[in-house]
């Protein structure tokens, strides 16, 4: 089990991520969990609703799961160099332009939560097996430090962060009751 990272080893701005994570909880289980916690709540969405955005100007929902790609893609990269003991300061990542960049609507919402699934499970089987010291290294990312530990942590607490969205934002999951 990995422990809770220190506030001295990320970002203030990822702090709502890694306060998500539910303490005491083993983060590799909640890793593992969540792509089916995430197939499960969106089981029910058809492609053309999760083409709709609740509001002008807000993400899709397959946007928004493009995104979740997206971020465990750089994150898990970030925590792999980290790891290894590159210190290579590591560029930004700007979500929007990101999004901008391509029509994850084009997508079967299916297909996004397979992508998901599967960079999911390999960093898990990656990242169970790094050693303790490896998990401490520290290095650069978007110019402030972060260790692996809080990279992880964020993994997990960036994926709890859209999954509430979805639900209060998008209503993903709410049952409707007929009227009588």
């Amino acid at each position: 089990m990995i422990s809770r990272p220190q506030i001295n080893e990320y970002a203030p701005f990822y702090a709502g991520y890694i306060q998500r994570v539910p303490v005491g909880r083993d983060i590799f289980a909640l890793l593992s969990q969540q792509p089916g916690e995430l197939r499960s709540l969106l089981q029910h969405v058809t492609n053309e609703q999760a083409n709709a955005r609740p509001v002008p100007g807000e993400w899709s929902i397959k946007e928004v799961i493009g995104h979740i790609c997206d971020t465990e893609r750089v994150f898990a990269y970030r925590t792999l160099r980290i790891a290894r003991g590159d210190t290579t300061p590591l560029a930004g990542f700007e979500q929007d332009d990101y999004i901008r960049a391509t029509d994850f609507n084009t997508r079967r919402l299916t297909d996004l939560i397979e992508e998901f699934t599967a960079q999911r499970y390999a960093n898990v089987l990656c990242f169970q097996s790094l050693a303790e010291a490896e998990i401490d290294r520290r290095g650069i990312a978007s110019d402030l430090p972060v260790s692996a530990r809080a990279l992880i942590y964020m993994l997990a607490g960036h994926v709890l962060h859209h999954v509430e969205s979805l639900k209060t934002d998008y209503h993903v999951g709410e049952r409707v009751r007929p009227t009588i």
